[in-house]
């Protein structure tokens, strides 16, 4: 076998989508030896296919009213972070659903504008670790070493459930997207996610009938807040099954699916939730699997393959993004949602793209003596509180990893205040990174029960804006603040900003003072330095 390398490298990033290309241009940017292996010829060749039916659900909101580059990442979803401020993507379209080839166009100028140092044609076929890191061997059979690993391929197995007959579907990531394939004929969809109604939608002006089913609930992104739920764009579907367009949607299980070799209909015994578990056979001429993907970690030997989680559809991962079994091992991209599945962004690029940056400076900190970035700043209550009310109205990476990723304040008794920007909540408490005292954590969050009500239904009472009083019960994303000291990290107190309708938390009554009051009650509570104290002098001749 060849070898790529003599010496380790720092890092070796197993794909260039966008999250290989993020970490790469910061490995980069810090000076460390790493390399990208991709199996495409391209970056971004997963969005060369998906989604099968070509419109992306990441926004792309150009017009925002504003030139503050850090709020109109807020409304753009698909922009990477660089250095260079026209490296945009909003320059490649101005479409609120962008086209996913425009999206293949801008990390292929991503890539080009760092020189990212990428092995196209390179696919991981085995990964194995040994005392000086890990060892990947390519499909020529050349070996590439580095100390670390870092795995950014998303998730590209089909998630197949385990239904007899499931093999003679359709899947989505190769069935036909042409409507008039499917002409008169009566469909089956099996998942109740975006790619399954986006695939129902493509098939309404054609098919005779559509049955979308699943054994959950459909689940409403502007219910949930969470953006990997049905998003609007893609349920028109629901409207046809409510106004009785000959389409349905199925709560309940497939048990089997079988194919008729007379007629080449399918067979499907299928279990209704609904209606007390009764089973009943229906019949289709064509059945479509769109069930969503998993990590595929196939190419891991034995001794070194991640442990899964989630049904085994990801890795398992510590508040630093890396693998709980697999010293060194390192995830990023849509992998890292496994932190915060299905409750924040970190499965999307607007999301993933701050926990990368954050990993970045997590590596920094282990690996190389580098201190997370951070400003020192006055340690009383109306300096900090300037601080949190400037970055609560500008933050885009609180914003969007919404109470995954948060700022922190390191408090030390008789020093200046200490302000690090955007570190994962879980990787501060448990890393203590504010190893020298009392610290607080700033992040924006919705309320526990946000996702419990109808957000549409006047009836139900919310709190209401600018109510100091009732912040604490605020259910709309506002700005909430906790000290966390007393040796071990515990919590000590938290702090609720009250909400407001257009996301301005910068009244100097409303937001400002209280949380200034809040800041003066808590610094009270840490512990007076003890000083140090005087050696008496030894008397001579002693």
């Amino acid at each position: 076998m060849n070898s790529t390398h003599s010496e380790p490298l720092d890092y070796l990033v197993v794909g260039a989508g966008p999250a290989g290309l993020q970490l790469g241009q910061l490995l980069q940017a810090a000076g460390h030896g790493y390399r990208i292996l991709e199996s495409g010829h391209a970056p971004g060749t997963f969005f060369g296919t998906f989604p099968r039916h070509r419109k992306l659900i990441s926004i792309n909101k150009v017009y925002n009213g504003t030139d503050d580059p850090e709020l109109n990442l807020r409304m753009d979803w698909n922009s990477l972070l660089s250095p260079d401020p026209d490296l945009l993507f909003s320059r490649y379209s101005k479409r609120y659903f962008p086209h996913a080839d425009d999206l293949v166009r801008y990390l292929a100028d991503f890539a080009e504008a760092f020189k990212l140092d990428i092995a196209y044609d390179t696919r991981a076929e085995r990964i194995r670790r040994d005392e000086d890191g890990f060892t990947v061997t390519d499909q020529h059979g050349h070996e590439h070493r580095a100390r670390r690993l870092v795995m950014a391929t998303g998730l590209t197995r089909p998630n197949t459930p385990d239904i007899p007959g499931i093999e003679t579907a359709d899947d989505y990531s190769v069935v036909s997207v042409d409507p008039e394939d499917f002409i008169d004929r009566r469909v089956l969809i099996i998942g109740k996610g975006n790619s399954a109604l986006e695939t129902a939608d493509n098939l309404v002006e054609t098919a005779a009938v559509i049955h979308v089913a699943g054994p959950h609930s459909v689940r409403m992104a502007w219910n949930t807040h969470y953006v990997g739920h049905l998003r609007a764009v893609n349920n028109n579907f629901l409207d046809t099954y409510q106004l009785k367009s000959q389409n349905a949607l199925l709560d309940g299980n497939v048990l089997s699916i079988e194919k008729d070799a007379d007629d080449g209909m399918y067979r499907v015994r299928f279990s209704f939730s609904r209606a007390d578990e009764v089973v009943k056979e229906l019949r289709y001429d064509r059945v479509i699997v769109c069930t969503g993907f998993r990590f595929d970690a196939s190419a891991f030997d034995p001794e070194c393959s991640p442990t899964l989680v989630i049904d085994d559809r990801f890795a398992a991962l510590s508040p630093a993004y890396e693998s709980v079994n697999v010293p060194g091992l390192y995830f990023a991209g849509t992998l890292m949602q496994q932190r915060d599945f299905k409750k924040s962004t970190g499965g999307f690029i607007h999301g993933f793209r701050y926990a990368v940056r954050a990993l970045s400076r997590i590596l920094g900190e282990r690996h190389h003596q580098q201190p997370w970035p951070h400003r020192e700043l006055a340690s009383d209550p109306a300096a900090l509180a300037d601080a949190v009310v400037a970055r609560v109205n500008r933050s885009s990476a609180l914003w969007q990893q919404f109470g995954v990723i948060g700022d922190l304040i390191v408090t030390p008794p008789g020093e200046p205040a200490r302000y690090h920007e955007e570190v994962p909540v879980a990787y501060a408490n448990e890393r203590q990174l504010p190893d020298s005292g009392d610290y607080f954590t700033v992040t924006l969050e919705y309320g526990p029960d946000h996702d419990k009500v109808d957000p549409f239904d006047i009836t139900v009472r919310r709190t209401a804006q600018n109510s100091v009083d009732d912040a604490f019960d605020a259910a709309y994303l506002h700005p909430v603040i906790r000290h966390h000291g007393g040796g071990g990290g515990e919590l000590l107190g938290t702090h609720h900003m009250a909400e407001n309708l257009e996301n301005h938390w910068d009244d100097p009554e409303v937001h400002h003072a209280p949380l200034a009051a809040f800041f003066a009650r808590e610094l009270d509570r840490r512990p007076t330095p003890t000083p140090t104290p005087t050696p008496t002098p030894t008397p001579a001749g002693r």
